[in-house]
């Protein structure tokens, strides 16, 4: 549960940030954005329901484990988008922008190899990794809270400076 909190947090700093700078980058498609982040953790599916039993129902072959990767970030990123009608590309880009930034911080997480898992798919390569941390460590959910915290003050000076209205960013 760390782990996904951790890229919650992480991934509302990183398109906070970015909305500074892209005006189109609203409250709502950080809000969307956060939401995607949580797409490669969709492997913890796997507890619940095997890829078996899911390859059985669809009838083609299915690893649950693809979800984790830019494969499967992208696709999924993709269907969920189809639920936003005529604003799916806003959708889908703000999606794999939350999706993405929580695949670059699990490549930052120490693998017992020294090398990342194949989170790039379908790119066949591992690439190594720094061992930043462990993912199941309370410290980085810690310092994650924090960061988002730093943006989230942040944010309301920039919007203040900004004559944002009460609202938030509404991207006109």
């Amino acid at each position: 549960m760390p782990d996904l909190l951790s890229h919650v947090l992480l991934a509302y700093a990183v398109l906070t940030v970015a909305s500074w700078r892209l005006n189109r980058l609203t409250d709502e498609w950080i809000a969307v954005g956060v939401a995607g982040a949580a797409i490669p953790d969709l492997i913890k599916a796997e507890l619940l329901v095997d890829s078996a039993v899911v390859s059985r129902a669809i009838g083609v072959p299915f690893d649950v484990e693809a979800i984790g990767t830019l494969g499967g970030v992208l696709l999924v990123a993709g269907v969920i988008a189809l639920a936003f009608g005529r604003r799916w590309r806003p959708a889908y880009a703000a999606l794999v922008a939350g999706g993405g930034a929580s695949l670059v911080f699990d490549g930052l997480r120490a693998y017992a190899d020294g090398r990342a898992s194949f989170w790039l798919y379908p790119i066949p390569w591992r690439p190594p990794t720094p061992s930043l941390y462990v993912s199941s460590d309370p410290a980085v959910l810690a310092a994650a809270a924090l960061v988002a915290g730093g943006v989230a003050v942040a944010d309301r000076r920039v919007g203040e400076s900004a004559d944002r209205p009460p609202g938030g960013r509404t991207g006109e």
